[in-house]
């Protein structure tokens, strides 16, 4: 069974943000890490550069896939973790701890569209079925 941590929204595309005033900080769920294994490499988004919601803007790879990941909310780039780049393996040691990267966002009403913690573990429990 996954771990999913209180006080975090998520995406059903596997990702979890946690809203900190006008930002967010976004990574992959412990559910997205086990199910790419060992992960190898992260692309990390440019910092400045603007998204919308569902727009992929990062990759990683393990060594079994590769997987794009979706931006959760509309917005600017405002930081990325760029520990990552050298030790993209931290996800696999806590993806909750480790995030990808922070995202100024622009438009708080998407933040509605986002599931809490109990709705995903729902929605993980309709894949494990």
């Amino acid at each position: 069974m996954s771990n999913v941590v209180k006080g975090l929204m998520y995406t059903k595309k596997h990702e979890w943000v946690k809203i900190e005033d006008s930002k967010a900080r976004i990574g992959i769920t412990d559910f997205a890490q086990e199910e790419l294994g060992e992960i190898v490499f992260v692309e990390l988004p440019e910092v400045g550069g603007t998204y919308a919601a569902d727009d992929e803007i990062a990759s990683l790879e393990s060594v079994k896939a590769a997987a794009a990941m979706y931006n959760p909310l509309s917005g600017e780039v405002a930081e990325v973790n760029e520990e990552l780049e050298d030790s993209p393996e931290l996800i696999n040691d806590d993806p909750y701890e480790n995030y990808i990267y922070v995202l100024t966002f622009s438009d708080p009403a998407e933040i509605e569209d986002l599931l809490d913690s109990d709705g995903y573990s729902a929605f993980l429990d309709t894949l494990e079925d």
